[in-house]
């Protein structure tokens, strides 16, 4: 028996960026902007044309394009229902739209909804919970993005280990073991030099200086069953980039894996 999705789900905010129009239409609405502050994107930069986030190894979200005016309005769907592993026909789409306002001073306001409609099961009201915690902080690195690297294309390195215990514990331990300070403060992390530009819940974002300029995201979050994750996530800005992922993303993922945590 089908049931018919008729509960609907919205999660709305905004946030001001600096640049044109132009510049953060190229940002949010191509593949290699996206992939610079997001997740590696893949994406036909038309209407109708497809759409792939990878989200980690053997997971991405599949969906296509339904809305293109540059550089002001952008819509695309995916399918929610595929990346929790459920049955698709349940659910209608996750459509996320995307609303660029020219400000005065060199600034946009981007204005970002997604919603969808599905049956009231408990793990959807869990998966839109989730939703707003998990997306909200990128825009801290699209805000990032366009400060200091526009138009620029970001090499990845991305690494995770689980770890038994709760994520606050495991966070106090991976911020106490970079030494990460306040918003402001200088930051030395692993031999990469920056500055913190944000602190968030469980997590920090850095603008990296040297050896290659970029921003990093550490974090921790809960797994669940016992079980934490911990990561670093860096975009890289420079010709540099990839010889440096292939060196420092294996001694990153070591001192992950071997991160003391209190017991």
């Amino acid at each position: 028996m089908s049931t018919t999705p008729n509960v609907p789900y919205r999660l709305e905010f905004s946030v001001e960026v600096p640049g044109t129009p132009e510049q953060v239409w190229q940002a949010i609405a191509t593949a290699k902007g996206m992939s610079a502050w997001f997740a590696p994107t893949e994406m036909e930069e038309r209407e109708g044309g497809s759409l792939h986030f990878t989200m980690g190894p053997e997971m991405g979200s599949d969906g296509h394009v339904t809305g293109w005016d540059p550089p002001r309005r952008l819509v695309y769907e995916e399918d929610w229902a595929a990346l929790m592993g459920k049955d698709p026909d349940a659910l209608s789409p996750l459509t996320s739209e995307f609303l660029v306002e020219a400000q005065s001073g060199g600034t946009c306001v981007v204005h970002v909804t997604t919603s969808g409609f599905g049956t009231g099961a408990a793990w959807e009201s869990e998966f839109w919970d989730d939703l707003g915690p998990g997306w909200m902080p990128f825009f801290d690195n699209l805000r990032l993005y366009l400060a200091h690297f526009p138009g620029q294309e970001a090499t990845q390195l991305e690494v995770s280990a689980s770890h038994p215990g709760d994520a606050e514990t495991l966070w106090s331990a991976l911020h106490d073991a970079l030494g990460l300070g306040d918003e402001g403060t200088a930051a030395e992390v692993r031999g990469a030099t920056g500055t913190v530009e944000r602190v968030g819940e469980r997590q920090t974002l850095v603008r990296l200086t040297a050896p290659v300029p970029g921003m990093l995201n550490v974090f921790a979050w809960d797994e669940g069953d016992g079980k934490a994750t911990a990561g670093v996530r860096a975009y890289l800005f420079s010709a540099d980039a990839a010889d440096y992922v292939q060196r420092e993303a294996p001694a990153w993922q070591a001192w992950l894996q071997e991160l003391s945590i209190p017991a």
